[in-house]
């Protein structure tokens, strides 16, 4: 296994979440989900894509994150991108709250798993990036790449 622990398996990621922010801290944590939910995130059904946290009254929410219908559902069915609420223990949360009063902090999640039957959502503090941190990354990895097949071919000789 490589850097999981036994009884984790993945569900999906927000890549974008890494090109368009700064991870600064990640916690990881319990969503609360209904029946279907948990079905539907069971087969894939589920997109990171335009979600984002907020702190309220002392507790986490998330917003956005597009769980479809349940493809065996009868007439138990829930709202696609209604708001989840995130289990944080009190001291994680306090530490959130004083993050993100702060300019351009926000809470973005950047995965789900399944951790021993149970969902489980990244949520990371992220300060967003400016178009020119953008630039500068892409052109670092390609920079990185042309270095890399300038020592293979080198090496080919």
């Amino acid at each position: 296994m490589t850097g999981r622990s036994r009884g984790e398996r993945p569900i999906t990621e927000h890549r974008k979440a890494f090109h368009d922010y700064h991870i600064i801290d990640t916690f990881e944590a319990g969503i609360v989900l209904t029946g279907t939910e948990v079905k539907a995130i069971r087969e894939g059904r589920v997109n990171l894509r335009d979600s984002y946290g907020r702190v309220e009254a002392g507790e986490v929410f998330v917003y956005n994150i597009h769980i479809s219908a349940y493809s065996h559902r009868g007439y138990a069915d829930h709202e696609p991108t209604r708001r989840r609420k995130v289990l944080l223990h009190k001291t994680e949360i306090r530490k959130l709250v004083g993050k993100t009063v702060e300019r351009g902090m926000t809470l973005v999640p950047v995965r789900m798993h399944f951790k021993n039957g149970r969902v489980k959502l990244a949520i990371a503090l992220a300060k967003g990036k400016k178009t020119h941190d953008k630039r500068e990354r892409i052109r670092q990895r390609e920079t990185e790449r042309e270095t890399r097949a300038a020592i293979k071919e080198r090496q080919g000789r």
